[in-house]
């Protein structure tokens, strides 16, 4: 990835803001809770521990895999989507991975017009390996209340 500035907006933004709050920044990789090697803003793709980055890196990865993720639900959804709607979904994908979202009852509800159903299925996936998690409780619940906002 270039060393350029990212420039963002609506839904990207909003995706930064909410992933980088619940994610948090750590520049040395560590053990997530459910013990995968993670670094920056909750990259798992390739980390070891030991492996360090910059702060500048880490930015340019979030944006990066936040990217994706949000055209992984431009892909999936297929009706339209307001930038909240769109920044929650994509913090959401950035999480659990695009083929967990594919495959979920979320989407189905989503690409049948009921968003609010859709929206009311994050407090669901709070946990982890079969544990539920306070952060990921606390993270569903900023996530579906983004997501019912108009």
């Amino acid at each position: 990835m270039s060393k350029a500035k990212f420039i963002v907006g609506g839904a990207l933004a909003l995706g930064v803001a909410i992933v980088s709050q619940f994610e948090g920044l750590r520049t040395k990789a560590y053990l997530d809770p459910v013990g995968i090697p993670t670094i920056c803003y909750g990259s798992t793709a390739g980390v070891k521990l030991g492996q360090t980055r910059t702060v500048e890196e880490c930015k340019e990865l979030l944006a990066g895999e936040l990217g994706k993720s949000m055209a992984a639900v431009d892909r999936l959804v297929k009706v339209p989507l307001p930038d909240t709607r769109k920044a929650a979904l994509g913090s959401f994908v950035y999480n659990v991975g695009e083929t967990a979202f594919a495959r979920s009852s979320m989407l189905r509800k989503l690409n049948a017009g009921d968003w609010r159903g859709a929206c009311n299925e994050l407090p669901r996936w709070s946990y982890a390996k079969g544990v539920q998690l306070p952060g990921l409780v606390k993270r569903r619940a900023a996530e579906r209340d983004l997501c019912l906002r108009n």
